[in-house]
């Protein structure tokens, strides 16, 4: 709970007042970064890049730091559409290639990613060993077949 470090330069009303609302609700709670992380499914590094604006918090973040203290109801809610707010404004790093979208967005829920096509994969030695352990249980199953009739 002690003095936080000052947020970035240049960072979006909506992100900074976002920042500082969930600054004091995690004071609030009077606890540590490390115990809020054990009171939640984030670890005390995943809390300090939230905190300092580093990273924007997944919305379930914002979900678990409103339970933790005690918020419910249209109090809870008032900070989901904050964490909206500010997602929409948060800067993000450029992707690598230009036109990419970045892909490492903390923001995109899991299931809102199995829509993007999977890169495609080589099938290597491990297709080529799983078929190789299908011919050699087949060949078990034949040859223990013919032994015991």
């Amino acid at each position: 709970m002690g003095a936080w470090q000052p947020l970035p330069d240049g960072l979006p009303p909506e992100v900074r007042h976002f920042v500082e609302l969930l600054r004091q609700l995690k004071d609030g709670t009077g606890l540590s970064l490390a115990s809020l992380g054990a009171r939640t499914a984030y670890s005390k590094s995943s809390w300090q890049r939230y905190l300092n604006a580093v990273q924007p918090p997944p919305r379930q973040a914002v979900a678990a730091l409103c339970q933790v203290a005690g918020l419910t109801g249209a109090d809870a809610e008032r900070h989901v559409v904050r964490w909206e707010l500010a997602v929409e404004a948060w800067p993000r790093p450029a992707p690598a290639n230009p036109g990419e979208a970045y892909e490492d967005d903390p923001t995109v829920p899991w299931w809102e990613r199995l829509d993007e096509p999977e890169p495609a994969r080589p099938a290597g030695r491990l297709l080529l060993l799983a078929v190789l352990l299908l011919l050699a249980l087949l060949l078990a199953v034949v040859g223990g077949a013919m032994a015991f009739g």
